[in-house]
């Protein structure tokens, strides 16, 4: 063929391809507008003409020399023989389908972009949503240069690009092996590409290109329709068919308890304590100090000081404390020598043997043998830690609060005071360990119980090999990623273990898994596609929530887990700290979100120090003007979500009432961490809070979010609706606003329930 009849048929390609008929209802064809679209071959330039006016679907790329051009009624295809691709496009009846696939035998690598999007607002998944001028100057430096994988950077597996009055909805069909790479030189604009990796299996991606009217709700329901297509929606009420302790979380506060003090200073008689400084007994302890703890010298100089004088101050107290609460998780503590009274229960304990004994049973022997070898220093061992456990709880429910999912930093903490899992059942609660099967450590190295396996052979052989076939380090450079397709049977030892200690947990949060970090593993013995470690996760998911009838969660959300979860932590405000040393290293700025330590034994100062954010990602982050709620309008009545636990609700200075009201509009739990220090702080404000958002919430969650909008011109004033009978009208802006003749003052919300208004102003 020569050079100038391919011209024209390429040029033949150019004229405008027509919309099919359709039979959609009045409803459908108010989501879906009509277009027809021309296409070049030669650069892959697209463009669709909607309302009379021609839009560019992606810009053109330099030319590419194109064969095995075909044209039929309802769309064309064509080859790139120099890059090895084909390109299939069809006109369905909503939406225009494109299909780019790899023609590399399998094994061989290969890379196509496509498309490349510039318009004037963008409308990204970026957790709960963000709506995006292409001129904002914060998200311009923001995305500036900056390449993702929108698997992970996307909570939904789409996005959107729209002038002022039409929407352009691009669904990623294949969700694995892509990136988006933006360019705000001039103004924010990006190309997609995608690997074909050599152990994939799928060697094609695509979309469907979907046009609409620019508006949150028409994009969002465009999306939903699809996975309902997709056959991958399920809404709460199904999954709570399966599993009824799912309706505990509806109305339900998020609680994370990292207190591990097994014995406090109130129950310890310190007059008496004194007595005993110098006996075997405690040189013992004071040797498991100094061999286990990471503030050693700073105990060990607290016990010389109390031996020269007459009383133990507060400080002390504490440091003493929860030094004798870590020695007494260890296995080492019991000394035959150093601890001669054993006691009936202690014998039985230890007829077993203490390598036999689980860590319940370890820290129950610990417990009894000191509260015997101490006469009339301590408490009752039974009720040790009561105030800063199962009395927190009691505290928590019987100042109204009657739904919460709390969560456990650690499940030793249930191990500590098995009662206080009993107790949180009994009442409803929801009460879960945090677990992660992302990264594993070298054996007899771990740093912490989530990264530790009693198979030692998976840090060698279950572990990640990037193409270069170098390891995949863990969390914090600490360690390997662990393969999730080799790691199930871990999974099961784990959860075997934690449970048979008799520790009563009905929920589960599991670390990373819906995050959308996932990876291709290269390793020689089990080569590994990021599909088939996505399924794996999604399997040990499915695992506790099926198998353990576990209510289970993860950090993340994105929504390839939406029908495995039930609640997703980081949706909402994802975590960001380690974008900036003055908050992740910096100890000395007033931004430091704060170490990982606590002196009194409680939340650790991370968690519960309050802070300011700088303006740059107060911006992204949480300025209401950007927010727009993409996942609620799929997800409402399918995913409970709230905040990565680095941003609960009380973090933030000077932010705490808009999340209030945020959390009210978006229908999202608030997140607390608590000791009974924090609770004494918070208590007033979190009932008031509880007391509208609950109520609210258990009806809210029940329906799917069938509206969005914003009424005012700064963006910061935007109504919700869930299903036909509930609205909610939050005022973010510091001026009053009037709606339909109610006046709405500064920071403060209206709910309205089928006939009744609920004012809210948060404190």
């Amino acid at each position: 063929m020569n050079q100038k009849f391919f011209a024209l048929i390429i040029l033949i390609f150019l004229i405008t391809c027509c919309t099919k008929e359709t039979n959609t209802n009045k409803s459908m064809q108010n989501l879906y507008k009509d277009f027809s679209y021309k296409v070049d071959p030669e650069t892959f330039d697209l463009t669709i003409t909607v309302d009379g006016k021609e839009k560019s679907v992606s810009g053109g790329q330099d030319k590419m020399k194109v064969a095995d051009l075909k044209k039929s009624n309802d769309g064309v295809s064509w080859e790139y023989p120099e890059k090895s691709v084909n390109v299939t496009i069809k006109k369905e009846n909503n939406y225009l389908d494109i299909t780019i696939k790899s023609t590399e035998k399998k094994g061989i690598k290969n890379e196509f972009v496509w498309p490349l999007v510039s318009d004037k607002y963008y409308s990204l998944p970026f957790g709960e949503g963000k709506y995006i001028p292409a001129d904002d100057k914060y998200f311009s430096e923001y995305l500036d240069a900056m390449e993702i994988d929108p698997l992970e950077y996307f909570s939904m597996s789409f996005f959107s690009a729209s002038d002022n009055d039409t929407a352009f909805v691009y669904i990623i069909k294949n969700i694995f092996n892509n990136k988006i790479k933006f360019d705000t030189k001039n103004s924010i604009g990006f190309q997609f590409s995608h690997d074909f990796t050599s152990i994939t299996d799928d060697p094609e991606y695509g979309f469907r290109i979907y046009v609409t009217e620019n508006n949150p709700v028409n994009i969002a329901k465009i999306y939903k329709n699809y996975i309902a297509e997709q056959k991958k929606f399920k809404t709460l009420a199904e999954k709570a068919e399966e599993n009824k302790n799912i309706t505990k979380l509806f109305g339900a506060v998020h609680i994370y308890l990292f207190d591990k003090t097994v014995i406090s200073d109130e129950d310890i008689n310190w007059a008496k304590f004194r007595e005993y400084l110098s006996s075997d007994s405690m040189n013992h302890i004071e040797s498991l100090i100094i061999n286990h703890s990471e503030n050693s010298q700073e105990v060990i100089n607290v016990f010389e000081q109390i031996k020269n004088q007459d009383y133990v101050d507060q400080y002390q107290k504490n440091i003493i404390s929860q030094a004798l609460s870590q020695s007494l998780l260890l296995q080492e503590f019991y000394d035959e020598k150093a601890f001669p009274l054993k006691g009936q229960k202690a014998e039985e304990l230890l007829n077993k043997g203490i390598g036999n004994l689980n860590e319940m049973e370890i820290i129950e022997l610990n417990k009894q043998i000191l509260s015997l070898n101490f006469p009339g220093v301590f408490k009752p061992y039974e009720t040790w830690s009561a105030d800063r456990n199962i009395n927190l709880i009691k505290g928590i429910h019987s100042s109204g609060i009657t739904r919460a999912w709390l969560g456990l930093d650690d499940w030793t903490q249930a191990y500590i005071s098995p009662q206080m899992l009993e107790y949180a059942e009994s009442i409803g609660f929801l009460t879960a360990p945090y677990d992660s099967y992302h990264s594993i450590h070298e054996p007899l190295k771990e740093k912490w119980n989530t990264a530790t396996f009693s198979d030692n052979t998976l840090y060698e052989n279950a572990t990640i090999t990037d193409e270069n076939g170098k390891k995949i380090s863990g969390f914090q450079n600490v360690g390997r990623k662990l393969n999730p397709v080799l790691s199930l049977s871990a999974v099961k030892e784990r959860v075997g273990n934690i449970l048979d200690t008799g520790a009563k947990f009905n929920s589960w949060f599991i670390d990373c898994d819906a995050t959308g970090e996932i990876y291709d593993d290269y390793s020689k013995n089990h080569v590994t596609a990021k599909q088939q470690d996505l399924e794996a996760r999604m399997k040990r998911i499915s695992y506790l929530a099926v198998d353990k009838h576990m209510v289970t969660g993860s950090e993340g959300g994105n929504d390839f887990a939406a029908p495995y979860i039930a609640f997703a932590h980081g949706i909402e405000l994802q975590s960001f700290s380690w974008m900036d040393d003055d908050m992740s290293k910096n100890k000395e700025s007033m931004y430091y979100i704060g170490k990982y330590y606590s002196a009194d034994g409680g939340v650790p100062e991370k968690m519960s120090l309050e802070i300011p954010v700088k303006e740059k990602y107060k911006k992204i982050f949480l300025d209401n003007s950007y927010n727009i709620p993409l996942y609620k309008l799929v997800y409402n009545d399918s995913v409970i979500t709230t905040y990565h636990w680095d941003w609960s609700t009380f973090k933030i200075k000077d932010e705490v009432q808009n999340r209030m009201l945020y959390e009210i509009l978006y229908n999202v739990p608030s997140l607390y961490h608590l000791d009974k220090f924090q609770w004494t702080k918070y208590k007033d404000r979190i009932i008031k809070h509880y007391e509208v958002w609950s109520p609210f919430s258990r009806e809210a969650v029940m329906r799917e979010m069938t509206d969005f909008r914003v009424l005012s011109d700064d963006r910061l004033v935007q109504l919700t609706q869930y299903g036909d009978d509930i609205k909610v009208v939050a005022n973010f802006s510091d001026g009053e606003f009037k709606y339909e003749g109610d006046i709405i003052n500064p920071h403060s919300l209206i709910i309205y329930n089928k006939d009744k208004k609920i004012v809210y102003i948060p404190e």
